[in-house]
């Protein structure tokens, strides 16, 4: 029996070190489509061949396709949770007044037969063999007709017909700036299979989540409109629409009624594209030869702002690369469509009859997507803030360093909407999947502002010179294979040495917030004790200035013991005392300052303002 037992153990402990050494793997897929666009009903028809590639341990008895077209149609469950949730998106409902009362009415549920989204299957096939499918929503279910090995192929072919909806989120057809077609989230898309397993969400307004390939796709269109999107053209010189070569003129032959686009996409996780007969179409050199498309309407009241973005957008990519690392496509689309900024693989569909500021803005932020969303990709329905937070961290660097007048500060707003829905008793912990947050105003601040008071604070407790090796480091380690939190927390460790688990648990875990204050100042006559105080449940490490009255500032900085690290003098002029650490289980700490309460000015915790404090008030005292 103790052999047996021995054994057992041994075994048992194998498998376990197996498991914990497993190296690091993602599916595979390469679509091949070709679809023909009715552009005057709106509909479509296609093909598509998807080679899949099983690189799991697990083998494969189902798959699941996302129809997301299909969520635009009444009693879909987009339309359930618009009329639902307690402030709904603004786009997708219609304000009217009932008797002098306004009324929110959401715009999915009236849609009629010729409006609504729809996407539809038929004749689907494994490697030859017929397969069963079942449509639930927004989400194809398919029992293979036979299973997928692990390390291996098999190939799916199906026919689709496709409905494009009235534009009410991201895709549909005529939006409010008359744009024809944005194309987003069009065709059958195999849902993501990763080490947690099939991620088949529903589609109810939020982000996407999807597998890296390789895409071919073939649009047949009418001959005057003008595409833009994923990819590369591969036939230029037929099409033309501004994407020809210089000096080819392109002449169709007589009877050309449709054009057929043809696009390569390498190592994307989606395909998006969008149309219209009135696009004009910009081309300029970015940073590394990225050529920069520019697509909007033909517009005389806006034309000056999409000229005058085009250098812009040049200088963004330009500190992007810089502060992340180098974009790793050939080109980038900035297309007027959709239904206000959507980051999409090699393109971003926004709003374009704004001002040059809005427009701007709205760019910037859109572009910063393709290295956070679209080279890194995390799973955004878990983890919205990885992303959102992310590039709205950068966006604020790259904005200020482009603004004629930069503020020391760019994150200043980030903390006051964070504290504002600390106050409201209505923030959720990060680990909401995004779906199921109560409301969107909870969910936007949590997954954007919060998000990217992720880095900015991690900048007060490491350093701001680490947080920038963090995430450059984070970029080249993790580009291409789906992150998740603990790979930036491990990464911001192996940058500084600090223990960080209990930062990433606190911030995104819990909703536990952080509140220190200044309880008292004592004058012992050669010296002033401080008594300072945390009531907060999240602990942090305290940076703490001191201004006296001859014009005079010194600062002390109190290691988090939990942390295991001391932070550098983050200014390297003003003299710094490093104090005895402070545990996490006593909530008061005290320390002294060698001169007379008489000789201080001003004592202030946090003076770069970096920590989410959310009751500030007492972090100042002053010497009356």
């Amino acid at each position: 029996m103790r052999k047996i037992l021995l054994l057992s153990l041994i075994l048992s402990n194998t498998f376990f070190l197996f498991a914990q050494s497993s190296s690091y793997w993602q599916q595979e897929v390469d679509y091949k489509m070709e679809v023909f666009m009715d552009v005057k009903h709106f509909q479509y028809k296609g093909t598509q061949e998807l080679v899949y590639t099983n690189n799991s341990l697990d083998t494969l008895k189902k798959v699941y396709y996302h129809l997301y077209n299909n969520a635009f149609q009444p009693g879909s469950e987009m339309d359930a949770r618009s009329q639902s949730i307690k402030d709904p998106d603004a786009r997708m409902v219609k304000k009217t007044k009932v008797d002098g009362v306004e009324v929110k009415e959401n715009r999915i549920q009236n849609l009629k037969p010729n409006e609504i989204g729809y996407l539809k299957i038929s004749n689907f096939k494994q490697d030859g063999a017929e397969a069963r499918t079942k449509t639930i929503g927004t989400i194809l279910e398919v029992v293979l007709a036979k299973p997928i090995l692990p390390n291996s192929k098999t190939t799916f072919t199906l026919d689709f017909d496709g409905q494009v909806p009235v534009q009410i989120r991201r895709s549909g057809r005529n939006n409010s700036e008359g744009v024809a077609l944005s194309m987003a989230e069009w065709y059958p898309k195999i849902a993501e299979f990763d080490f947690e397993g099939w991620h088949a969400d529903p589609y109810i307004a939020r982000e996407f989540y999807g597998v890296w390939g390789n895409f071919d796709v073939k649009i047949t269109i009418d001959k005057d409109y003008t595409l833009g999107g994923t990819g590369y053209l591969q036939n230029p010189n037929e099409i033309g629409h501004g994407y020809q070569e210089n000096g080819v003129e392109i002449v169709y032959p007589r009877k050309t009624k449709n054009l057929t686009w043809h696009f390569v996409a390498p190592k994307v996780h989606d395909f998006t594209w969008a149309a219209d007969k009135e696009y004009l179409h910009d081309v300029v050199k970015g940073p590394n030869d990225v050529d920069l498309h520019f697509l909007y309407k033909n517009n005389p009241k806006i034309l000056e702002n999409w000229k005058n973005v085009q250098p812009l957008m040049v200088k963004a990519m330009d500190l992007y690369n810089k502060n992340i690392g180098n974009y790793p496509y050939k080109q980038y689309s900035f297309i007027q469509g959709g239904d206000g900024g959507m980051e999409y693989a090699m393109c971003t569909l926004i709003l374009g009859n704004g001002t040059l500021q809005g427009i701007c803005g709205t760019a910037t932020h859109e572009l910063g997507h393709s290295w956070f969303q679209h080279v890194l990709a995390s799973n955004e329905s878990k983890h919205a803030w990885m992303d959102e937070g992310f590039t709205t961290y950068v966006e604020n660097l790259v904005k200020n360093e482009m603004a004629v007048k930069k503020v020391e500060n760019p994150f200043k707003l980030n903390y006051t909407a964070y504290v504002d829905l600390v106050n409201t008793g209505k923030e959720q912990p990060q680990t909401t999947h995004s779906d199921r947050y109560d409301e969107n105003r909870s969910y936007s601040v949590s997954s954007y502002l919060k998000g990217s008071i992720f880095l900015s604070q991690l900048g007060y407790l490491i350093g701001q010179d680490k947080v920038a090796q963090t995430i450059k480091r984070y970029y080249q380690d993790f580009k291409f294979k789906h992150p998740t939190p603990n790979d930036i927390k491990r990464t911001a460790e192996r940058i500084s040495g600090a223990e960080l688990d209990w930062y990433l648990n606190e911030w995104t875990e819990t909703t536990n917030t952080i509140d220190y204050g200044i309880a008292a100042v004592k004058d012992n006559g050669e010296n002033t004790t401080v008594s300072l105080e945390r009531m907060g449940r999240m602990p942090m490490p305290i940076d703490l200035q001191v201004e006296y009255v001859d014009g005079t500032v010194e600062s002390f900085y109190i290691p988090l013991r939990m942390m295991y690290f001391e932070k550098e003098n983050p200014n390297s002029d003003v003299k710094r005392t490093v104090l005895g650490d402070w545990a996490w289980a006593n909530p008061k700490y005290e320390f002294s300052i060698p001169k007379p309460k008489n000789k201080i000015k001003k004592i202030t915790i946090d003076p770069s303002s970096l920590m989410a404090d959310v009751k500030p008030v007492n972090n100042t005292y002053e010497v009356k």
